[in-house]
């Protein structure tokens, strides 16, 4: 994985799941509550209000003008969206109005809090809120033209909806009518008391004038302009470069943390390209021909982010299979990763026809470690198969490039096995943060270390002596979760004993190691326990990723108790003895990747707006304010 990769992977830590829309509701009017508690004053115009007390009136008149947009466009904007063509939901719509009301009441407290300070007065306030409702409006028509992918003009009518709303109540409670002189005796009788009502709201309301209407519509229009140079210009790279709109990127991102729709599947799905990747399934069946434990490995890599492609594949393994399943991650990278959740389908169904193929061996080797540079491999022969177990502990490594771990598995079938199973441990790394990601690159010295290691194990594996195998397995859910870098696998633990020799397996749900907890393990279940090698593996699972995109194992456990853990769990695997015969066959199959020009570029891209478009978005949002002021001032 690159830097730039890796920053695509960053983006992880904004995804999370929405609440549902009456969720989001109720926190608006809880928000609007407050506010107006804060804001209004009741006892300066009345003691008590329908029988409430003065606390009551306040909370109401702030869900009364300022919750009622909010729940208003929550249920219209939906259905004005839908009308024009659009596929905003009641969720979307919701947490799109919950964040606007938000966006509001910052920048009106925050105009409050100066105008204490400076005494700039009421009217400073209501020039505030004139840009807020503006400002407001500018966000949701940005969010409709991504959602819905509708044009400016259309988009327009959904998200102006909320501005409007609470525009209409502040004209009609602020009686701003009443100055203004048109109508006659008709209209005084009959319509004023509806279109002008002072006397029913705060007195604060009475500041508002009818200069701030004009500067609302003055101000929306200046920040729709400014909404759609903005995505002119952040748009134009994706489109010459991807030949893609960045608007689809933004509307299946929202999709996806709004409801988790797989909306921005379909975006990777038309950069993604076509790769022929190995499957490799190693399987262990009792005597009574009942499979026990099931090592699958396919050659991809378990991202982007979250549960998005094949974020989630280890769980999916894992379900699928028959006996425990151990689902360690492969040598690839982020250029592998799956576009779409349903090509995790496809993976799924080349692991069941590689373990109906599968020939068993009653016989394996004992475990051998070798060593090259800063490579280590631990190796087990099954029969004719390898199993190989990469690591650069204690040193750092992060993903294992596609092309180095086919020529190492390659250099290791030289020496005369039939499949080789080469699995990435990936146990060790100083985060994303570090000088180096730790990269294993073609080219490198550290690709020719991996390479010449599996050569050596494949040496040693192939003349080596056969006995027959007993195999343990045990696994815990754990106490953690993803929050604390553990997914939804937990951990496992496989021991196999050939002979007089014991090794142990161990397979944690998770994305990487913090530096030194896998030697920890390994003193605490070998040096100092029962076995005679073990290897600790993750699964590269991005579950976890999305609390932050740095959320590896050991960061947020307690590492005593998460080593005692392990040290049960291959207590208990051993417990577990049991004759096995064990084989391993590798189906090939297509799937959509991301591809290495494509992820480059998607990331280099993606990263561009978070952080490029993010500086741009807020020059021209200052921008806009500006001209706002001056027209304040000449106004």
């Amino acid at each position: 994985m690159t830097t730039t990769q890796s920053e695509l992977a960053n983006l992880s830590r904004y995804i999370f799941r929405a609440p549902r829309w009456y969720v989001s509701l109720t926190f608006a009017i809880v928000v609007a509550a407050a506010v107006g508690v804060a804001a209004f004053d009741s006892g300066a115009y009345a003691t008590t209000w329908r029988g409430l007390f003065i606390f009551g009136r306040d909370a109401w008149e702030g869900v009364f003008f300022i919750g009622i947009p909010t729940v208003v466009a929550a249920f219209a904007t939906t259905g004005v969206d839908r009308f024009v063509g659009g596929k905003l939901t009641a969720n979307r719509s919701s947490l799109l109005a919950l964040i606007s009301e938000l966006i509001l009441v910052t920048i009106v407290v925050t105009a409050a809090v100066i105008s204490v300070i400076t005494g700039l007065g009421q009217r400073f306030i209501f020039d505030a809120l004139v840009v807020a409702l503006a400002s407001i409006f500018a966000f949701r028509l940005l969010i409709v033209m991504a959602v819905s992918r509708s044009s400016l003009v259309i988009a327009a009518l959904p998200a102006s909806i909320q501005t409007l709303v609470a525009a209409v109540l502040l004209f009609v409670y602020s009686g701003t009518l009443r100055y203004i002189s048109f109508g006659g005796p008709l209209l005084d009788a009959y319509m004023m008391p509806y279109l002008a009502r002072p006397e029913r709201a705060p007195a604060e309301l009475s500041a508002i004038s009818m200069e701030h209407f004009a500067l609302l519509g003055i101000t929306s229009v200046l920040y729709a302009l400014a909404v759609y140079g903005f995505i002119i210009v952040v748009d134009r790279p994706w489109r010459r470069s991807l030949n893609v709109s960045m608007l689809d990127f933004l509307r299946g991102f929202i999709g996806h943390i709004a409801e988790g729709s797989r909306e921005l599947e379909e975006f990777f799905q038309q950069l993604g390209e076509e790769a022929l990747i190995p499957v490799s399934v190693l399987s262990f069946k009792t005597l009574d021909d009942v499979e026990k434990a099931r090592f699958v490995l396919p050659m991809i890599h378990p991202g982007p982010m979250g549960e998005i492609g094949g974020g989630n594949l280890p769980e999916r393994v894992a379900t699928a299979a028959n006996g425990l399943a151990f689902p360690p991650h492969a040598t690839a990278g982020h250029d592998f990763n799956l576009v779409t959740e349903r090509e995790v389908d496809t993976i799924i169904d080349a692991v069941e026809t590689a373990a109906n193929r599968i020939e068993y061996a009653t016989e394996a080797t004992r475990s051998v470690r070798t060593h090259s540079g800063e490579s280590s491999m631990l190796g087990q022969c099954i029969g004719n198969n390898g199993l190989l177990i990469s690591t650069y502990a204690p040193g750092f490594a992060d993903d294992i490039a596609y092309g180095v771990g086919l020529s190492a598995s390659a250099e290791a079938r030289t020496t005369g096995l039939s499949n080789v199973m080469l699995v990435d441990a990936h146990n060790s790394n100083n985060g994303l943060s570090g000088p180096t990601l730790g990269h294993v690159t073609p080219g490198s010295a550290r690709a020719f270390d991996m390479i010449s290691a599996a050569r050596q194990c494949g040496d040693r594996l192939s003349t080596a002596e056969q006995y027959p195998m007993e195999l343990g397995t045990a696994w815990a859910e754990t106490p953690w979760d993803p929050t604390d870098g553990i997914g939804p696998l937990g951990v496992r633990v496989a021991v196999l004993k050939v002979a007089d020799n014991e090794t142990a397996y161990v397979l944690v749900d998770g994305n990487n190691m913090e530096p030194g907890l896998r030697g920890q393990i390994i003193e605490a279940i070998v040096d100092e326990g029962p076995v005679d090698a073990a290897e600790i593996m993750t699964t590269d699972t991005h579950i976890v990723n999305t609390v932050e995109a740095n959320n590896q194992v050991g960061s947020a456990i307690d590492n005593d108790i998460f080593i005692n853990t392990l040290t049960e769990l291959t207590t208990e695997a051993r417990r577990d003895y049991e004759t096995v015969t064990g084989g391993m066959a590798v189906e090939r199959v297509s799937v959509t990747v991301f591809g290495s020009d494509r992820t480059e570029t998607l990331a280099s891209h993606a990263n561009a707006v978070v952080s490029i478009g993010g500086a741009f978005a807020v020059t021209v949002a200052l921008a806009a304010i500006a001209v706002s002021v001056v027209i304040f001032l000449f106004a």
